[in-house]
Parts: C-alpha cells; structure tokens; sequence
C-alpha cells in the first residue's frame, strides 16, 4: 500500500509523502451522515487537523460535537497509518499557538513498523457501516473484552448496555428522531446529505440505506425514505448495545473519543464484528440527558453504537463514497 522509498527521516519528501499517505487514510474514518468535516494542511513533517466549516451539519451537530468527534476518528486513523509505515509521530491536540487547529500531527524519526498498527491499517479500507439487523451469532465475550480495551487505552470508556437499558434507549432514538423530524430545517439538512448516489463523494447514498423499516427493538436511522440495500426480516436478538462515554465533555473530549471509537471500530472489524453508530440520542439535550443517566451521571456519553456478527448469507453492503484527496489536503 505504502512506497518502500521511506528510508531517511531527513529528506523532506519522503516525510511529505508518507503525511498525505496518512491523510488518505484518514479520510476513511467513520463520520456523522458520512461528511467527512474534516480538513488537513500539510506543511514541513506535519499534519495540522480542522473542522471544514461546509460539511458541519449545523442544524443536527450545532455544537459540532459529533463533527468533532469524526475528526477525532480521521485523527486516529492517520496516526495508525504512520506508525504502520515505521514512523514515530506525536499528537498536539487543541495546540496553544494554533486555536482554530483541533490536533497536531508530527513526525519525528523513523522506528520499526508497529505489528499493532500494521493489523489496523489493514481493516481501514475494509471497515464500514452495515445498518441492515444483526442476526448472526452473538459476539464472543472476548472479542468484546478486545474492543472495550481498545477503546479505554484512549482515556474513553465503554459501558454494556443491560435488557432494561435498551429499551429505554429505544425510547431515547425514538424520541430524538421524531423531535429531528419535527424540524423543516432538519428535514432540508438531511435530505442535502441523505439519497442518491452521492456523486459528489460524501454523504449517505441509498445503497447503504435499508430498502425497508427494520423490525428491531432499537430503530435505525429514520433517512426519511428507504433506500436499495435489500435487508431480510430478522431481529437484532443477537445485537450488543454499548454506549462511548468519557470524564469531560468539552471538544478535545469529543476529539479523543474519535480517537476511541476508531480504535476500537479497527479491532472490532479485525475481529469479524460489525459496529452500527447511533447518533440521534446524542444530537437531542433530553436524549442525551437520558443517555448519561444510564450511567449515573458519572461520565458525559459520546456515541451509541451496537455490535454485532453479521448474517454470513448476506452480501457485503456497499461502503459510502470518500471524498478526493484534493478536498480534504491543502499544502502550505
């Protein structure tokens, strides 16, 4: 995937090459209706990582807490794809000198090619999101114990949500998206990056959105018309529901549980499990609110996600287009 021409951590264009192989990398990340809000400027062996204004969903994300959060996936991403290419890099987030930079990313000097890294660079391309009902067989505790560690070694934690809980976050869903719903501004946001087939390389095209309501205890995203990926009539009975939660709830925390969720979302897709986002609790104050009573009040909630094998008889779902590499790297 990467040049064998890296050799030397002083030749300026070797370092170039090997930020915007990063770069790329990063624009696979996982992001709210696939936006993709983030932006890098590359200037002598770094990586300066922005919101891109245009692609924050004002209406749904006004804080931009959940844009920011992508970010922090990308942010993730592009750090594991330098560590796999042998690079020792460190991350600056929110920098003094720099208040409209959410993370820095330099590279230093060149180290052996991390096995860990290597493993995650390898599922980057393949992860994504599957929206059709989880009736495979049921995660393994292990491969759970293996994505909750994940998640925790970036400073975010991980709850399981019990039987009671998940009803109550269905009732949560169901809430936030009528109240969305309810928001002419809303249905106009959405139908902007919601349908079609997203020639334009970003948003959520109808090949990934079901082509039917889903008869699951937890509703799915509500796109306000069904899309073309055929889905059968099975039941999330085998479906885990976890909900990424932290200490703060500022943007740099947000930034770190993009970090979270991309780590974890790599060594669940390593380990054959499928993650789903909910993101409609957390985009609604009373639903959010019902989220962090679940853990008493300990942490601010970041995300729902739900987890899952998928039905081995069924096609791979689609993956959601990406933007060129031109939109999201400008050069110093």
């Amino acid at each position: 995937m990467f040049s064998d021409a890296m050799t030397h951590p002083t030749d300026t264009q070797v370092a170039a090459h090997a930020l915007v192989e990063a770069a790329t990398m990063g624009g696979y990340a996982p992001s709210i209706c696939n936006t993709q809000p983030w932006r890098w400027r590359l200037t002598a062996g770094t990586l300066e990582l922005r919101l891109a204004p245009e692609r924050i969903l004002r209406v749904t994300d006004p804080e931009a807490r959940l844009a920011t959060l992508s970010c922090g996936a990308a942010l993730h991403h592009a750090h594991v794809a330098l560590r796999a290419q042998g690079w020792h890099a460190t991350v600056t987030r929110e920098p003094h000198d720099a208040p409209d930079v959410l993370a820095r990313l330099r590279i230093t000097e060149r180290e052996a090619a991390d096995p860990a890294s290597l493993e995650s660079l390898r599922v980057i391309p393949l992860r994504h999101t599957d929206r059709r009902p989880i009736i495979g067989t049921p995660v393994d505790p292990a491969d759970l114990a293996a994505v909750v560690a994940a998640i925790r070694a970036h400073d975010t934690d991980l709850h399981t949500l019990r039987p009671d809980q998940i009803i109550e976050l269905a009732a949560a869903v169901d809430h936030a998206q009528r109240s969305e719903a309810a928001d002419p501004a809303w249905q106009a946001e959405l139908a902007a990056w919601a349908g079609g087939t997203r020639p334009s390389g970003s948003g959520v095209p109808d090949a990934t959105i079901p082509d039917r309501a889903t008869p699951t205890t937890v509703p799915s995203r509500d796109f306000g018309h069904h899309g073309a990926l055929p889905v059968s009539g099975g039941h999330d009975t085998a479906a885990v529901f976890v909900m990424l939660y932290g200490r703060g709830d500022d943007p740099v925390d947000w930034l770190r549980a993009g970090e979270a969720l991309s780590a974890g979302w790599l060594t669940a897709t390593g380990h054959g499990v499928c993650v789903v986002p909910y993101s409609a609790p957390i985009e609604v104050i009373a639903s959010r609110q019902a989220m962090r009573a679940m853990i008493a009040s300990v942490g601010h909630p970041y995300l729902l996600l739900r987890l899952g094998r998928p039905d081995p008889a069924a096609t791979l779902a689609p993956h959601a287009p990406r933007l060129p590499v031109d939109q999201i790297i400008e050069y110093a």
